[in-house]
This record gives C-alpha cells, sequence and structure tokens, in this order.
C-alpha cells in the first residue's frame, strides 16, 4: 500500500507546498519570476501581487495583467497564485471578479492580507466562491496573511477552515499595529526572534498551522542584498519555530530559502531507508541503526520524503516510483 493509506487512513492530507513563495508585482518582475520558475521547476511558489507589492491607481488593469499571465503559456507549472486586496478594499471585489473569472482553472491560490478575524475569512471565501463557481472551478485554496491582532485572535478558527492552505505572518504590519510599543528591530534579525510578542505570533500561527494539517509561511527577509542573512532566518524559521514555508520578495532569496527550508539529501535518504524497511514488514516495527522506529516515526519520515521530493532533492530510485509520474523539479546548486 502507499505510505499515504497506511499513515493516514481515513484523514485529510497534511498540506504540502513548495518551501518558497515569492511575491513580485509589477510587470518585469512577475515575468522575470515565471521565467526563473520554468528555469528552476516548481521549487518555489510566485505569488503575483495586486496589493501592497503592485503600484496604486491602476488596479483594473493591474488584475487583468495578473489574470493573463496565469493563464498565458509561462505557467506551465500551475504553481502561480495571487494576492488580491483586502475585504475592506473598495478593489477586493473587483481583483475577484477579474482574476477569478478569467484564471479560475489556472490559479494556485488566493492570497488574502489583512483579515481582522475569522468573518473576514468568511466574506472573502463566499465572494471567491461564487466566482469561481460561476467558471467552472471549486474550493480555490486560500492563502490567509496573519498581521492583525483580530487575526492573530482567531488564528486556529481561521486555520481551521477547510478551504484554508496556509497562513502567513506579516511581522511588519503586526509590529506597526502596535503603535510604537514593539521596537523597529523586531522587524528584522534578530529582534523578530526574540522579542517576545512577535515570538508568541509566530509560534501560535504555526501551531494553529500544524494542528490543521496547513502550512505555516514565514514573513519576509528585508534585506534584499545578504543571501546568507535570509538563509539563516528561513533555517531559524524552520528549526526553531516549525515553518515548513517563507516569503520571498527577491530573485536572489528564493535559492537560500529552498536550501534552507528543504531536508537535505541525508535526511531524505535516512527517510527513504526508513519507509522502504516498513513496507517490505507491511508497515509494523523496524529496527533502523539501533533504534526502533513505528508508524508513528513513519508519518514524520513520510511528511520530511514529501517536502524533500517537492524541493527537488534527490531521493533513492525506490522511493521515486511513491510520487506521481513525471520528472521531479530541481533547483540548481
Amino acid at each position: 500500500m502507499h505510505p499515504s493509506q497506511v499513515l493516514f487512513p481515513g484523514a485529510q492530507q497534511p498540506v504540502s507546498l513548495p518551501v518558497c513563495d515569492h511575491y513580485a508585482g509589477s510587470e518585469k518582475l512577475m515575468r522575470k519570476s515565471i521565467a526563473l520558475q520554468q528555469e528552476l521547476g516548481p521549487v518555489f511558489d510566485i505569488t503575483l501581487d495586486c496589493e501592497d507589492g503592485a503600484s496604486a491607481g491602476n488596479e483594473a488593469a493591474h488584475a487583468q495583467l495578473v489574470a493573463s499571465l496565469i493563464n498565458g503559456p509561462d505557467n506551465r507549472h500551475r504553481r502561480i497564485g495571487a494576492r488580491v486586496h483586502d475585504v475592506g478594499s473598495p478593489h477586493f471585489a473587483q481583483d475577484v471578479s477579474i482574476i477569478c473569472s478569467a484564471a479560475a482553472h489556472e490559479l494556485a491560490f488566493v492570497m488574502l492580507p489583512k483579515v481582522e478575524g475569522a468573518n473576514d475569512v468568511l466574506h472573502a471565501l463566499e465572494t471567491i466562491n461564487n466566482t469561481c463557481l460561476a467558471a467552472g472551478r471549486h474550493a480555490l485554496p486560500l492563502h490567509v496573511l496573519i498581521e492583525t491582532h483580530g487575526a492573530l485572535a482567531d488564528v486556529w478558527k481561521i486555520a481551521a477552515m477547510p478551504q484554508v492552505e496556509s497562513l502567513s505572518f506579516g511581522v511588519m504590519d503586526f509590529v506597526s499595529a502596535h503603535y510604537g510599543a514593539i521596537p523597529s528591530t523586531a522587524m528584522r534579525s534578530p529582534g523578530q526572534f526574540d522579542h517576545p510578542l512577535v515570538r508568541r505570533a509566530k509560534l501560535e500561527i504555526a501551531a494553529a498551522s500544524h494542528a490543521h494539517g496547513k502550512t505555516p509561511s514565514h514573513n519576509v527577509t528585508t534585506d534584499i542584498k545578504n543571501p546568507a542573512a535570509v538563509a539563516d532566518d528561513a533555517r531559524r524559521a524552520a528549526q526553531e519555530f516549525g515553518y515548513t514555508r517563507m516569503w520571498s520578495i527577491h530573485p536572489d532569496q528564493i535559492r537560500p530559502i529552498v536550501h534552507a527550508m528543504s531536508p537535505s539529501v541525508e535526511e531524505a535518504g535516512q527517510a527513504a531507508q526508513i519507509l522502504l524497511k516498513a513496507q517490505a514488514v507491511q508497515w509494523g516495527p523496524i529496527q533502523h541503526e539501533g533504534n526502533l522506529h513505528d508508524r508513528a516515526s513513519y508519518r514524520y519520515f513520510w511528511c520530511i520524503l514529501q517536502r524533500a521530493h517537492a524541493a527537488g532533492v534527490a531521493l533513492p530510485p525506490q522511493a521515486v516510483g511513491w510520487f506521481a509520474a513525471g520528472d521531479s523539479p530541481s533547483i540548481s546548486q
């Protein structure tokens, strides 16, 4: 039997997404990002931005551009989403109408910013679902940006919504929402990992996400000229806070994030060895290198192997057959 059938019987599979979500808001950067995704493969998602990362004053034309790029022939991997305006904006309904009507079938997800609580998410879903259903798409995945006091207070309710696939943390808006009570140093490292209120927010988002099988996505690194800082932030987000995905705001940040947040070849190899041994004994307990393993640890190693495959990490040939047919993604070292 396939590992998913054995290890998660009758349960919804935890969401597995590429570890990097790259944002682009101008036509030039959007096209460059799509070209890079073609080069590297679907090891990172692209979010075409209609909100903070886009210029103001030409919203309808910008949404039309986003829809055309998502529908275009260069969207080979169908891993491009769109960030729309918040539900309180007069441009929210227009964004949804233009993008979801035209590109419903090719759209990977919609990112919803600045929600004030669970009710905002429900309102957004109603608008998005009505538009998508009219275009023939059911249950388009929704990603939600947690960056307000209300959203953080409702984060467990939001994570429990079946259509919500990922929760992202917006550190800059969250710090700003404290009106100077949190210093600006908490918007970047090391303060973003050390300040108690920011740590609490990050941990609540990660805990709620994992409790409901969703993907927690870490905030941006604003230092766009220092790949080492990006990689260090990604490692800390993953190893200390449980984040399995991170935003990128510059093409040079993509590779460091993918490398830092993906399982290593050694981790993937160990996971494959353990799971292959388990499969050979019909998923009963095994011993591997002096340690006992059973289905409790198999679930962990299967998640590691899924993440490794999504990131293009080389897997042992015997384990490749567990994944869908087709070329595995790869990323240049």
